[in-house]
């Protein structure tokens, strides 16, 4: 019995050894953590005050007539032809809106939000139907998921080709489950294509923050919760270039713009 002793109480000297370690671990582990016990606030950065942001609005103009639209030609794919019998499947280069207005126009802020908490969006999504990219031109923040659909009983693939992003390209069967993707870097804009179907092209535009609007039919957009400061109105579009103007927002104030773009069409 007396051997015995020097065995037990190497054992309890162990256990207490381990046990200063496991508290150890777990101060270590309270001490990185904020004053208060507080985790840090999601994405960091201090949230825009709405009692003093603003809003940037605008209107992008055609300077001249809009380039005719072509008719696409998709005998090579049966089910999307029948899709537009009624109304052939027209070019999506130029889009002239009502009054002289132009679609399809990415219109973004450029400034230092790097001070502001900004949420990253809900997840978009870009459809595959008559064998055309639905919309055209959809704009995206860094990071924001975005997904991509198939509503055509054909395959489709979808093949971005862009500079600073990483490049994919994946086939979508009919019926099949929407792809799930985001760009982490900013890119004005990421040309689409479709390896199936040579006349699919769209545009995704990535920006760094969420004040960003694709024009419609009307050519306006309003960029709302915008913090008081000095930046410009980029104006983007996939075949007539880039239009900018600075603006300055003063707290709750609301800035109008007017863009214009030239048109490249030859007069008649």
């Amino acid at each position: 019995m007396m051997k015995a002793k020097p065995v037990l109480l190497i054992a309890v000297a162990i256990g207490f050894a381990v046990g200063m370690i496991s508290c150890g671990g777990s101060s270590s582990t309270t001490s990185e953590q904020p004053a208060g016990g507080a985790a840090p606030a999601a994405g960091g950065g201090t949230a825009i005050d709405p009692n003093t942001a603003g809003t940037v609005t605008g209107t992008i103009k055609l300077d001249g007539a809009a380039p005719k639209m072509k008719i696409i030609n998709m005998a090579a794919e049966p089910t999307c032809a029948m899709q537009h019998a009624g109304s052939p499947a027209m070019t999506e280069d130029v889009v002239a809106g009502d009054g002289g207005t132009l679609q399809n126009v990415v219109v973004y802020l450029k400034g230092d939000f790097s001070q502001y908490k900004l949420e990253v969006p809900a997840a978009a999504q870009i459809d595959q139907k008559g064998c055309q990219y639905s919309p055209h031109v959809l704009a995206l923040e860094t990071n924001q998921p975005f997904n991509v659909v198939n509503s055509d009983m054909t395959t489709h693939n979808i093949h971005p080709v862009p500079k600073n992003n990483r490049e994919w390209n994946e086939s979508q069967p009919p019926g099949s489950q929407p792809i799930n993707q985001s760009f982490a870097r900013e890119e004005v804009a990421v040309p689409v294509k479709c390896n199936v179907h040579p006349w699919m092209k769209a545009y995704i535009a990535v920006i760094g923050s969420p004040y960003f609007k694709v024009t419609g039919k009307d050519g306006s957009f309003t960029i709302g919760n915008v913090p008081p400061g000095t930046y410009t109105v980029s104006a983007w579009h996939e075949s007539l270039g880039t239009q900018e103007q600075m603006v300055t927002v003063g707290p709750k104030e609301s800035k109008s713009v007017t863009l214009t773009f030239k048109s490249s069409a030859a007069s008649d």
